[in-house]
């Protein structure tokens, strides 16, 4: 029996707005609105090699990506590297990726996670944006984490970097508990009055990443090398619902199966369920 997709419960004919359906059922509307993305053959490879270079080497510029891909026996010069590394949206920052571009106008805010002692579920939450490639194309993946636990509460794809998908990802958490703080990057998405808006009509604090430190928000990267060695890089997604299902099933084992050895050899669901501070997710 065919799986019954989120998707397939938007009904263009309806008299609903399609946003709303969105909304109800819990997509953004980017993910429903999406389209196949036709890209060069050869731009497509090379993202995929520079995508996995990345994972594990993420100081690498484009540079030395390009030195990388030469070894690899291909031809390509740096300036069609850097285009390909902005249309990923990485770069090296030692060794953060920048999928989530800065506004310099919108208002940012302390890094409030250094010297804190994180001994507990809901005391802080974290978020970032990660490239997800495709058979012929790519899409972003976003998630909510909480800090203490790596328990998943939420995740969302988008095939553009608006902070449409982000903010219903973290509506969807909050629907099943509260932060104490909640740490992200300070990029557009997660700067933007749409989204600090929701944090600060829940009374949440907003603790921002220093531009270019990767560590401030260290367990997001670590999942993201997980996510994509033991899920993306062994099935290549042909498209974005195969993605979807995909992803899904893999958080699902992460949060209820994958035991961690700096969690005790625990699941991040054990560990997040020790203190009942919420409803958790099945």
């Amino acid at each position: 029996m065919p799986i019954k997709t989120r998707q397939s419960f938007i009904d263009k004919a309806d008299g609903m707005a399609i946003a709303r359906q969105c909304a109800l059922v819990g997509i953004s509307r980017s993910g429903w609105y999406y389209k196949h993305q036709t890209i060069d053959a050869d731009d497509l490879m090379f993202m995929r090699l520079i995508d996995e270079e990345y994972i594990r080497h993420p100081f690498k510029g484009s540079r030395r990506m390009r030195v990388h891909l030469k070894a690899l026996g291909h031809t390509v010069n740096r300036k069609r590297v850097q285009r390909l590394m902005r249309q990923m949206g990485i770069e090296a920052i030692y060794p953060k990726p920048n999928l989530s571009c800065p506004d310099n106008t919108a208002r940012k805010y302390p890094y409030l996670l250094r010297g804190l002692d994180i001994n507990r579920p809901d005391q802080v939450w974290c978020t970032d944006i990660t490239y997800i490639r495709l058979a012929t194309g790519f899409v972003y993946l976003t998630v909510i984490m909480d800090w203490h636990s790596r328990y998943i509460l939420s995740w969302e794809l988008s095939n553009t970097l608006d902070s449409g998908f982000c903010v219903l990802a973290l509506e969807r958490a909050l629907a099943m508990g509260c932060p104490g703080i909640f740490n992200s990057d300070q990029g557009v998405q997660f700067t933007s009055e749409d989204f600090t808006g929701v944090l600060n009509g829940r009374g949440v604090q907003i603790s921002m990443d220093g531009r270019g430190r990767a560590m401030d928000n260290i367990f997001v990267e670590r999942l993201w090398r997980t996510v994509k060695y033991e899920d993306i890089y062994l099935y290549d997604y042909r498209t974005m619902q195969e993605a979807y299902n995909g992803i899904k099933q893999y958080f699902e084992f992460y949060n209820n199966e994958r035991q961690h050895q700096s969690l005790g050899y625990k699941t991040p669901k054990e560990v997040y369920a020790a203190v009942p501070t919420g409803i958790l997710a099945a």
